[in-house]
């Protein structure tokens, strides 16, 4: 080959690998597109995930899938089966669609985000996207307030009636996302090296903090207080003791509405207050759950049959509430798919906070990003956890999301370090296809 012929020979390769270097950075910022438009549109996050797994295919990405495989197809298997015996297939069927969120998000973020950093980026991402719908909240409790002072009558019940929900259609969606990102943001802030900007995060974290607490609703504030406590534990437990201090004093800073959601967690004063709503609607799970044990009533049968399963002995009408679910993800899933199933999902739990709180114990002492990653990871997924046994969370697309998502980047933090601009070398804990 002549001098000329290798000159053109090498100016093809340079610009082959510009156009790929520029295909995976459009790939990966597609990706975390993806996990962060749950917090504004479901839609077009399907849409991003799509997009986004055509650019990996393109960009001929090495695909990867952190190591639940046999878990994963198991709950996915146990679905099926109940929804095959149910008799009611296509009305189901909208669980079945939700194994594309299972699958594209757990094997993209494993497949593109390959470092730390990426990780910080994303949940920087997340924090942005956050607070705009937290200060959007916050415009609409002002909005809602004034309008219940022009209307008189009992306030407390109007603004529960009618709580924030910031860009999302229903407020226990919104509170869950804001403790998903508050919590990641708090790790980020307590165990990261970088401390550049810090000001302005805790100027997020304050206004998710206020939009949280007007959000009023319990299950999310029970969940957060749980993921504090393990972060705390674990960065400076002197603050643990300052805790209740700190707890009460913003109970008493809250607005008069905002104490009477605490008190009524131990003392309903409204019909409102769901307290004996979710009586009734985990009395009902626990009939289904005795009534067809080993493969549940199938997925979407417990708004159409729940009528059916009401203890005898609960009066009628029944107490205010939704019965379209059964207010826990742990009946619900025993409920709906079969005890089987909801074993598969506590073993499924299980190991990813087994393998996650392992990594964490590899990290070195003191501060570093792969440290902030994993604790943000545990304690959110404790949260999610916690709050699940007050609220189906998990049956919301937009939290389910995001919660898989912790799932895939705490995997990623859980693998070993590699100098900057190299891809991490291959781990048992992200399993090559």
């Amino acid at each position: 080959m002549g001098p000329a012929n290798r000159l053109v020979g090498s100016q093809y390769q340079r610009m082959n690998l510009r156009q790929g270097n520029a295909l995976r950075r459009s790939v990966f910022y597609l990706t975390l597109a993806s996990a962060v438009a749950p917090l504004c549109s479901i839609g077009a996050s399907h849409i991003l995930l799509a997009v986004s797994f055509l650019g990996v295919l393109l960009a001929r990405e090495k695909l990867r899938f952190p190591p639940l495989k046999l878990p994963l197809a198991l709950f996915f298997a146990g679905t099926v089966l109940s929804l095959s015996l149910s008799g009611h297939v296509l009305a189901g069927w909208p669980q079945v669609r939700k194994f594309y969120i299972f699958f594209l998000a757990l094997l993209l973020i494993a497949s593109v985000v390959r470092q730390v950093e990426g990780v910080r980026q994303l949940v920087m991402w997340w924090v942005a996207a956050a607070t705009c719908s937290a200060l959007w909240g916050l415009v609409q409790f002002g909005q809602r307030f004034l309008a219940a002072k022009r209307l008189g009558g009992n306030l407390y019940n109007q603004l529960l009636e009618n709580r924030i929900t910031g860009f999302m259609s229903l407020w226990m969606t919104f509170a869950g996302q804001l403790v998903i990102v508050l919590l990641m943001l708090g790790a980020f802030l307590m165990f990261s090296p970088q401390r550049k900007g810090w000001r302005l995060l805790a100027a997020c974290a304050a206004v998710m903090c206020l939009a949280l607490a007007l959000a009023m609703t319990r299950g999310p504030w029970v969940g957060a207080a749980a993921g504090l406590v393990y972060l705390l534990w674990h960065w400076n437990r002197k603050w643990l003791v300052a805790l209740p201090a700190l707890a009460v004093l913003g109970f008493l800073a809250s607005p008069a509405a905002v104490r009477e959601r605490v008190v009524s967690i131990v003392r309903p004063h409204s019909y409102l207050d769901s307290n004996q709503h979710r009586i009734v609607t985990w009395r009902t799970g626990l009939e289904m759950v005795k009534a067809h044990p080993w493969f549940g009533i199938g997925p979407e049968q417990v708004r159409p049959q729940f009528d059916r399963y009401v203890p005898a002995d609960i009066s009628r009408p029944l107490p205010w509430g939704w019965y379209g679910h059964l207010h826990n993800i742990y009946l619900q899933y025993a409920a709906e798919r079969g005890i089987p199933v909801l074993l598969v999902f506590l073993w499924l739990m299980g190991r990813v906070l087994k393998d996650f709180w392992l990594a964490a114990a590899k990290q070195p002492p003191g501060r570093g990003p792969a440290r902030a990653v994993l604790h943000g990871c545990i304690a959110a997924i404790i949260a999610v956890l916690v709050a699940g046994f007050f609220e189906h969370n998990l049956g919301d697309s937009e939290v389910l999301q995001m919660f898989l998502t912790l799932i895939a980047v705490g995997y990623v933090a859980s693998e070993p370090a590699c100098p900057p601009g190299q891809v991490a070398a291959e781990s048992p804990q992200v399993q090559v296809f």
